[in-house]
């Protein structure tokens, strides 16, 4: 594990405090656990923006026309 120092705004900080309270987990956990939810959504960003570089829109295309014509469901219009 490693130790960071950090400073935070009061207002920020009291907000941090209440929101861990509410959870029922320690201020440090609350930050590593949104530090890694921050890191998997810019990982998972980087990743598909690789992906759609790659994607081949005439080979989508043919798939799509593949896909038989209904009407939609009430609701799913």
């Amino acid at each position: 594990m490693t130790t960071i120092n950090l400073t935070l705004p009061n207002s920020l900080q009291r907000h941090l405090q209440e929101i861990a309270d509410q959870e029922g987990v320690p201020v440090d956990q609350f930050v590593a656990t949104a530090v890694a939810e921050k890191i998997s959504a810019l990982t998972a960003e980087t990743y598909l923006r690789a992906r759609a570089q790659r994607a081949d829109a005439d080979a989508f295309r043919a798939i799509l026309d593949r896909v038989p014509k209904r009407t939609p469901l009430p609701g799913d219009e």
